[in-house]
């Protein structure tokens, strides 16, 4: 039960250790290298990090392919819950097919969408943020002698 607690303490704190530094980056730089999908990537480095899904391929990979699909579905002249429904369709069967399936990124699409998003969004916010998780889930494994994804 102890080793157990401490377990989750240690995510809780990697977790809210890597969040805080990318919302500190964040003021610094001027961008958003913050989005929702990352607290709920977080869960997978932190609290799960031998899952495949927390491979640095499938974070990093899963968030850019999703984030792009969505920017590519709002080009669509579709109804709108379509494109949010396409989007999203589409993220996944992309990311199962090319063995990048992240479920957080799953989320990008709407994301995408709901906020009306540019390309920008895309190499500004997605590629630097997860980057940025990856690299920071990979040193607090190290220092906290916790394992690395399989």
């Amino acid at each position: 039960m102890m080793a157990r607690g401490w377990g989750a303490l240690l995510a809780g704190l990697g977790a809210a250790l890597a969040i805080a530094l990318l919302g500190w980056l964040d003021l610094g730089w001027q961008l958003s290298l913050l989005m929702a999908p990352f607290g709920a990537s977080c869960v997978l480095l932190f609290s799960l990090p031998q899952s495949p899904l927390a491979r640095p391929q499938n974070v990093l990979g899963g968030h850019l392919l999703a984030a792009t699909v969505g920017l590519l579905v709002q080009e669509l002249p579709l109804p709108f819950a379509l494109q949010l429904a396409l989007g999203v369709g589409l993220a996944i069967a992309l990311m199962q097919g090319l063995r990048l399936i992240h479920p957080p990124a799953g989320a990008n699409p709407l994301l995408v969408l709901l906020t009306d998003q540019s390309w920008p969004f895309l190499w500004q916010t997605v590629l630097p943020g997860a980057l940025l998780l990856v690299l920071i889930a990979a040193g607090y494994r190290r220092l906290a002698r916790r394992p690395a994804p399989a």
